[in-house]
């Protein structure tokens, strides 16, 4: 993956601007890419807990790993890597349950991060 180099706002400045229904436009006048976010409020509430949950769902996953690390590493008991398990299933379920309640399918947790890429690959 090649490594990208954070740019000040001098190198690549934003345009934001306020649409008549209520709506924000993002432009990225060096790349061409415009986006249109939707701030009513019918949408915050989902756009809200999309981005929550996509955050809590990269933290899941970074724990996973973590774990999966430790218990190849053998540094984890037996029970100490049912406990484990037992928790991040939990949290996944738990996580999933919350994005039906907003109608977010898992896919619409892994966020666009614009040049970034997605949050989770």
């Amino acid at each position: 993956m090649e490594e990208r180099k954070p740019r000040s706002p001098e190198q690549n400045p934003l345009s934001l601007e306020q649409n008549l229904d209520g709506s924000l436009q993002v432009s990225d006048p060096a790349s061409g890419v415009s986006a249109r976010i939707d701030c009513s409020p019918e949408n915050i509430e989902q756009g809200l807990a999309k981005l929550v949950l996509g955050l809590i769902e990269l933290l899941r996953q970074l724990m996973e790993r973590q774990a999966i690390r430790r218990m190849n590493g053998g540094s984890l008991s037996e029970a100490q890597v049912e406990e484990m398990g037992q928790a991040l299933m939990k949290l996944e379920a738990k996580i999933r349950e919350l994005a039906e309640q907003f109608g977010l399918t898992p896919a619409d947790l892994n966020l666009d991060l614009g040049p970034l890429g997605r949050l989770v690959e």
